[in-house]
């Protein structure tokens, strides 16, 4: 299967988890932005919000996310927040196919709720953010998705099979389209 896939979808639905593991069983090179936004500054999320705030991090997020977006066979996990930019909309609907994660809050709260290392989540309310978060970014999400994959309870190899499968069939679709 050629070409590139990303994934999006709110903290906690298993972008990272279930992207590594596609990329492997698909030999693509798995790249997350978060990871790579660190890697690249030597600091982390937490400590770029503090310092530059979000639009900060957002702009050397979109900067990771088109320089990736332009490599060949890969696999990339935005960050949750990588769809507020129309521009980062733009390239990853045009360059791959998009995938989106989708959680409910409930199942989200219970994967993120002991992470510190979310600094949208350090407020006094956390799942009431992520509720904000959900109900804001949700539409955006299916706006830039090809496929959208439910991932409550299910083990993460089943996802993963369930996503090739989709993936081949929306690779099938795009090419009778042509």
């Amino acid at each position: 299967m050629s070409g590139n896939i990303f994934f999006v979808g709110l903290m906690g639905a298993g972008k990272t988890t279930i992207g590594r593991l596609l990329a492997k069983h698909l030999d693509k090179t798995f790249y997350d932005s978060d990871h790579e936004i660190e890697r690249r500054t030597g600091v982390n999320i937490p400590l770029i919000f503090e310092l530059e705030g979000e639009s900060g991090f957002r702009r050397r997020e979109a900067t990771v996310i088109q320089e990736i977006s332009q490599m060949n066979n890969v696999v990339l996990a935005t960050g949750g927040g990588a769809v507020l930019a129309e521009e980062n909309r733009r390239t990853l609907k045009s360059q791959g196919a998009v995938i989106y994660l989708r959680a409910n809050v409930q199942e989200l709260w219970q994967r993120t709720r002991s992470d510190k290392n979310r600094p949208l989540l350090q407020t006094e309310d956390p799942r009431a953010e992520l509720e904000k978060l959900y109900k804001e970014r949700d539409p955006l999400y299916l706006e830039v998705a090809h496929i959208v994959v439910d991932t409550g309870g299910q083990p993460v190899g089943s996802i993963v099979h369930h996503i090739e499968q989709l993936l081949n069939q929306h690779y099938k679709n795009q090419y009778a389209d042509t």
